[in-house]
């Protein structure tokens, strides 16, 4: 028998990727402006219409990516087996910190000359890996109690 707390965060998980997924292939322009100002979304853009075919190809293609993984998610969250579920959440802590540690490491490079939101962009990432460390807690403490 499965966790109900790993449905919870599996499908929470879904939804927050789906949603970005479908907001960055559609209405790209729409959330850089509301993230960043009309003045840094205008530089993300791109200045020429070559750049901004391929930033908006790249942007398309990412969140494409993120809806897949968001259906993936929300498959996965009706498994049943709590090996595969402590597996699995394992898995997503060290992709999540390991997002968190390229954006230091690399993204901030890149993003402080465009509005330096990288920190926001690390601390969402420590938030997911911490919802999946939350799990791996309560499911330890129902396991040893």
């Amino acid at each position: 028998m499965g966790s109900y707390t790993f449905f919870l965060v599996c499908i929470l998980h879904s939804v927050v990727a789906i949603t970005c997924g479908v907001l960055l292939m559609f209405y790209t322009t729409e959330v850089f402006v509301f993230s960043h100002g009309r003045e840094t979304a205008s530089k993300l853009m791109g200045s020429t219409p070559h750049d901004q075919l391929l930033i908006q190809t790249s942007d398309s293609f990412s969140g494409l990516l993120l809806f897949g993984i968001g259906f993936l998610l929300f498959m996965v969250a009706f498994v049943k087996d709590r090996n595969f579920q402590g597996v699995f959440a394992r898995g997503c802590v060290f992709l999540h910190v390991a997002a968190a540690v390229w954006r230091i490491y690399f993204d901030r490079k890149l993003l402080e000359d465009l509005g330096g939101d990288w920190l926001r962009l690390v601390v969402g990432d420590m938030a997911l890996a911490l919802s999946w460390v939350f799990f791996l807690l309560y499911t330890w403490r129902e396991k040893y109690d």
